[in-house]
């Protein structure tokens, strides 16, 4: 059974899952950031196991979607977009009309499957390659 979490503070499963992805697996150095504070934390489970999890803030251009993240052992099982359609319906329960993320050029392709156009050019994120990606929403059915 899929359930979903959504909270205003960083959880204990969001914190495990995306420093398991984020530092232990890639490295990354800081992975917890003040957007933290003001971000809509969206947390997946499986039979009650936490899988994956992201983020959805405001910010000067809009909504944004970041630190999505997904356990090793769950991948390839969909949950990635799973994640990401519920962080949509969340944004457009919101307001949001389009939406923004700032995604690993490697995992970019995932994102075009969904519907993101990338655009701007590629950027250092400390050692790893992103670009900036956006998505116009379409209404709730």
């Amino acid at each position: 059974m899929i359930e979903f979490l959504h909270s205003d503070k960083l959880t204990d499963d969001e914190k495990y899952i995306r420093q398991t992805v984020f530092v232990d697996e890639q490295g990354f150095a800081e992975e917890f950031d003040d957007t933290d504070s003001r971000a809509v934390h969206i947390v997946m489970y499986s039979d009650k196991h936490p899988v994956g999890c992201c983020r959805l803030y405001q910010s000067d251009n809009g909504f944004h979607i970041g630190r999505l993240a997904v356990l090793k052992p769950y991948r390839g099982k969909s949950f990635g977009e799973k994640i990401m359609l519920e962080a949509e319906k969340t944004a457009k329960s919101l307001g949001a009309d389009s939406i923004t993320l700032s995604a690993q050029v490697r995992a970019s392709g995932f994102y075009e499957k969904l519907g993101y156009i990338k655009y701007g050019d590629i950027y250092l994120d400390e050692f790893c390659e992103h670009i900036a990606m956006k998505k116009t929403l379409k209404a709730l059915s």
